[in-house]
């Protein structure tokens, strides 16, 4: 008798494997259904990827290519039928390819940038904009004439003469001689591109007056503009010193008349964000404005009882914050700012939920459908960063707060304090990575200096700020401006106090543009979806903040005039400054490097790994590899000749003359290819250039030719 033995079935999670899969398919279903609603903000993702990847070629696509969202988007219709998962996958393609269509549209737009004369030229045109500098006036003058020539298509800021008796106002009409200068290039390959924000703001080049300048009134004037000018005179004349100018940027949005010492103690404690008109202040006009409208509506009983009062003061907080929003020039936390509050208006309107990720999503795409390369900025970043963690983090912590009974005084301060301290945390946290990838600065008691100077901001300056708008047209401003000066003095005080506490803003590296993808997204997984799947987010967030750990910055640096040379070592970092060198260069590249200050090169002996001695200095990563030269100053023929026989590279602020068999970095190199950057690698070196990094875009100047001869101008000094 034989007995044969049963295998046993093969169980899987503990079960049979036909009942595994039923039971995953229904887990899964259940939550598939459980994060339906939260498909649709992932479509306002992938149209920023598609912005994104438009903005990281190399050089122009095909036209065709912004004409594929169309197709997709008329495929993800009927695809939805066959399956949700079908129709959201094929809806995120045609949402990234009408995001890129959006950023070509958009580029091939704008006006070609001109050519701007290298010497003085006289400029003359209409006035669009008069900015107040702590020491004079800045003015956008729109439609310029260089020389009597032909109208530009785009505008060029000047800065008048500290001592030029003028006054102009928007809608004049002004003549000059000014210098001016096209966008600068980045200080350093993958820095900030000052050239593509020029090229998408309409702006030409700015510069500067040589002389006074002569003013013709105009019959009219730009509406906001002007409104704008007279609201920063009275203003300032109201409030006098730095208060004043800090209350003219939060009523008007320019920040230009801020002393330096003033914007950098906001920034160093963390409250530069209550410069820039944004969420906050216009919460505030909204919210004073409903509440004031309600109330008005409500004190006339034939009114109150045959309209809806709270529609109607809805919209008339709307309309004013449209206003708001026109005066302070539409930036971009306001234009998001904006398009949340119209949504939170229709959601009251409709009897919705007014706050929801959906809105957020909404807000951001129609952002960047009227400004695709807004994407790229700190502020647009920043902004819905912030409101995004606030909103995902509200969800979150409603349901777990406190619901106990009583509506005291006490638990209402409670909650008020509460609140204020997981605002600051929440949107501190969220901004952080940014604010480390722009500014390479890390600010210690931000959350501290809020709590102090956001309270102070929403209960006395803005509502003041607001009642002296209003009271304006009847002279009676100074009622209201004297206490909003009281209540920037206070925040002034605060910034002050807190940026001199012990490590308030520290220097560190800045996080790696890759790095820096990784957190946003590994954010928007934390936070857009609800399953407990999102906890896959955290450790992308904490990839992207470590990413600087494999990031390495470039070992020597040069400027895109050859004035500024920086070699990073284990001891810090070391320039070479000839007269003349920006000071704003200098700083990006501190930032770059994470240090707080820079030493300079010594004419002989060591500076960490190099070795100077007169005439050049000598660079090696590791003994044995490849050495890098430095020719300071007019090196001698016979050292020029050994530094391009035996270097791997050769670098000089002056141009090299005659044949080098080394690669060489001079001032014609960096004339034709801006800004440069090396590694020093065991096998070698590394250089990139800016034009090699950034690509042929329209907003990358053409290759520049020489005129004539090459130059003969005699060596810089070295400071």
């Amino acid at each position: 008798m034989s007995i044969t033995l049963a295998r046993p079935a093969p169980r899987w999670f503990g079960k049979p494997v036909p009942q595994a899969a039923a039971w995953l398919s229904a887990a899964w279903a259940a939550h598939w259904a459980g994060e339906q609603a939260r498909l649709a903000p992932w479509l306002a993702v992938a149209l920023g990827a598609g912005v994104l990847t438009y903005f990281a070629l190399p050089a122009e696509p095909p036209a065709l290519a912004a004409w594929l969202g169309a197709p997709l988007l008329l495929a993800a219709c009927p695809a939805r039928r066959q399956g949700a998962l079908l129709g959201w996958a094929l809806g995120l393609l045609a949402a990234a390819a009408l995001g890129f269509g959006l950023a070509a549209g958009h580029t091939s737009l704008q006006p070609p940038m001109p050519e701007l004369p290298r010497n003085a030229t006289i400029l003359s045109g209409r006035i669009a904009q008069v900015e107040l500098l702590p020491e004079g006036r800045r003015l956008t003058i729109e439609a310029p004439r260089l020389d009597g020539g032909a109208p530009l298509a785009r505008q060029v800021r000047v800065r008048l003469k500290a001592d030029d008796p003028a006054r102009p106002s928007p809608g004049d009409t002004i003549r000059l001689r000014a210098l001016l200068r096209a966008p600068s290039a980045p200080a350093h390959p993958g820095a900030w591109d000052f050239q593509r924000a020029a090229y998408f703001a309409g702006l030409a080049g700015s510069g500067f007056a040589l002389g006074r300048a002569e003013v013709t009134p105009g019959e009219t004037a730009p509406a906001f503009a002007a409104l704008r000018a007279g609201i920063e005179a009275r203003v300032t004349a109201a409030i006098p010193g730095p208060a004043g100018a800090v209350a003219a940027a939060l009523l008007t949005g320019g920040q230009s008349a801020i002393p330096a010492a003033e914007l950098a103690a906001m920034r160093e404690s963390g409250l530069a964000h209550l410069l820039s008109v944004s969420g906050l202040h216009i919460a505030i006009v909204m919210g004073l404005g409903f509440w004031l409208l309600r109330a008005g509506l409500a004190l006339v009983p034939a009114i109150a009882l045959r309209l809806p009062v709270k529609p109607v003061a809805a919209l008339g907080a709307l309309a004013l914050g449209g206003a708001y929003l026109a005066l302070t020039g539409l930036q971009i936390p306001m234009l998001r700012s904006f398009a949340m509050a119209a949504l939170v208006t229709l959601a009251l309107l409709a009897g919705r939920r007014a706050l929801s990720l959906r809105g957020w999503a909404l807000a951001a795409a129609l952002v960047l459908a009227v400004n695709p390369a807004a994407l790229l900025g700190a502020s647009f970043q920043m902004s819905f960063a912030a409101v995004l963690a606030l909103i995902a983090g509200w969800e979150w912590l409603r349901p777990r707060l406190p619901t106990g009974q009583g509506d005291g005084w006490r638990r209402r301060l409670l909650l008020a304090g509460f609140g204020l301290v997981a605002t600051s945390l929440l949107a501190g946290a969220a901004t952080t990575p940014f604010g480390l990838h722009h500014f390479g600065r890390l600010q210690l008691y931000g959350v501290a200096a809020n709590a102090l100077a956001v309270p102070l901001t929403s209960l006395l300056v803005m509502p003041a700020g607001l009642a002296a708008a209003a009271l304006m047209p009847f002279g009676l401003d100074s009622w209201a401006l004297a206490p909003m000066g009281w209540g920037v003095e206070g925040i002034l005080a605060i910034a002050r106090h807190v940026a001199a506490w012990p490590g308030a803003s520290l220097a560190v590296p800045p996080i790696s543009a890759w790095g820096l993808g990784l957190t946003a997204f590994g954010m928007l997984w934390l936070c857009l979806w609800r399953s407990a799947w999102r906890g896959f987010g955290l450790p992308l967030i904490l990839l992207g903040l470590l990413s600087g750990g494999w990031q390495r910055p470039p070992d020597i640096l040069v400027s895109g005039d050859g004035r500024l040379i920086a070699f990073r070592a284990n001891e810090g970092m070391f320039l070479q400054r000839l007269s003349g060198a920006s000071a704003f260069t200098r700083d990006a590249w501190q930032r770059l490097f994470g240090v707080a200050e820079a030493r300079a090169l010594p004419r002989e002996g060591a500076a960490g790994s190099a070795a100077c001695a007169p005439g050049a200095c000598t660079l090696r990563a590791a003994p044995g590899a490849p050495a890098v030269v430095l020719l300071r100053g007019a090196a001698p023929a016979e050292g020029q000749r050994t530094a391009c026989t035996h270097a791997a590279l050769v670098i000089s602020a002056e141009p090299v003359r005659g044949h080098c068999a080394a690669q060489v970095i001079d001032r014609f190199t960096v004339w034709r290819h801006g800004p440069h950057a090396v590694w020093l690698e065991p096998e070698g070196v590394r250089v990139v250039s800016d034009r090699g990094w950034r690509g042929d875009r329209p907003w990358v100047p053409p290759m520049p030719v020489p005129r004539g001869t090459a130059s003969a101008d005699p060596p810089a000094a070295i400071e």
